[in-house]
């Protein structure tokens, strides 16, 4: 309940602030970000146009918008509005993640293994964008690459299970049971509900 009124009166001061200042795009993005914390996605889709109508280089409101849109699962959409982000600003890492996310789920592996690049030379951090770079290379059938890739987010990351699950994956591919196993079983016990047929084939090579 307090956080529920902690959240309205956040609201409150944000629409008291667009009322004072309505050509304060950082202030109708407030808006819109508490809004999605409400999951009120229609108003805060409004909020976040207005925000972008005041400051038209506001980067992180098209990304906003770009989650709205895969929230509806408009991925033309999402892309779109990432694409205007990275106009926006060139070296916006979230904005690269995030057409390199939908240009896979769109099977377009060049232009995701592209995008993902530039989101990890932005940020050296963006376990998701490693996670997603690895996972093209993958389905590319670039399996040193995609081990490569998993390898560094373990660096940053040494429990990420998923991790574990596409290395185990990765090295099955390559007969290198070994690692497999390695790997599969660190995913079990990190809770990643593993493939029951990547489970079979690696107890097959105990």
């Amino acid at each position: 309940m307090e956080k529920s009124r902690n959240a309205e009166e956040y609201i409150a001061k944000q629409k008291a602030a667009i009322a004072a200042n309505p050509e304060c795009g950082t202030s109708h993005y407030n808006l819109a970000v508490a809004l999605l914390g409400q999951k009120k996605y229609d108003e805060a889709e409004q909020a976040l146009i207005e925000a972008i109508n005041c400051s038209p280089n506001l980067a992180e409101a098209y990304v906003q918008l770009g989650g709205i849109c895969l929230n509806r699962g408009d991925l033309d959409g999402c892309l779109k509005y990432n694409k205007q982000a990275v106009n926006s600003r060139a070296a916006f890492a979230e904005g690269w993640g995030n057409i390199g996310f939908v240009e896979l789920q769109k099977g377009n592996l060049e232009e995701a293994i592209r995008a993902l690049k530039k989101a990890i030379i932005y940020n050296n951090r963006f376990i998701q964008a490693f996670t997603t770079l690895a996972n093209a290379y993958l389905m590319s059938g670039l399996l040193e690459e995609s081990i490569e890739t998993n390898l560094k987010v373990l660096d940053i990351e040494p429990n990420f299970s998923i991790v574990h699950n596409n290395l185990a994956i990765c090295y099955l591919e390559q007969e290198n049971y070994d690692k497999a196993i390695e790997h599969c079983d660190r995913a079990v016990k990190l809770g990643y509900p593993v493939d029951p047929k990547i489970l079979k084939e690696v107890d097959d090579h105990r």
